[in-house]
C-alpha cells in the first residue's frame, strides 16, 4: 500500500471519527444558563476546538492502527468478511 492511500485511509477515518467524538463534553448555553441572543440555546457554551482536534486524532490513529494490524499485517480482506457473515 503507497503512502497515499495509507493517508487516504487515515483521513476517512479523521472524518468520521470527528463527527463521533464532538460531542463528548460539550455543554450547551441553556446548560450553562448563559445564552447569547440569536443563538440556539443547543450551540455550545464553550468551543475547545483544540481538544476535539486532539481527541479525534488520538482516536483516529488508534482506529487506523488496528485497521493497519488487521488488513495488511494479517491480510483480511472483504472477501473473508463476507464468507465470515455469508449463507452457509
Amino acid at each position: 500500500m503507497s503512502l497515499f492511500s495509507a493517508f487516504a485511509v487515515y483521513f476517512v477515518i479523521w472524518w468520521v471519527t470527528l463527527f463521533a467524538v464532538l460531542p463528548f463534553g460539550l455543554r450547551t448555553q441553556d446548560e450553562a444558563n448563559d445564552v447569547v441572543p440569536g443563538t440556539t440555546e443547543s450551540a455550545p457554551h464553550k468551543f475547545r476546538p483544540l481538544r476535539v482536534v486532539f481527541w479525534t486524532s488520538l482516536v483516529s490513529a488508534i482506529v487506523f492502527a488496528l485497521w493497519w494490524l488487521v488488513v495488511i499485517e494479517i491480510g483480511f480482506t472483504l472477501g473473508d468478511f463476507a464468507a465470515l457473515i455469508g449463507p452457509k
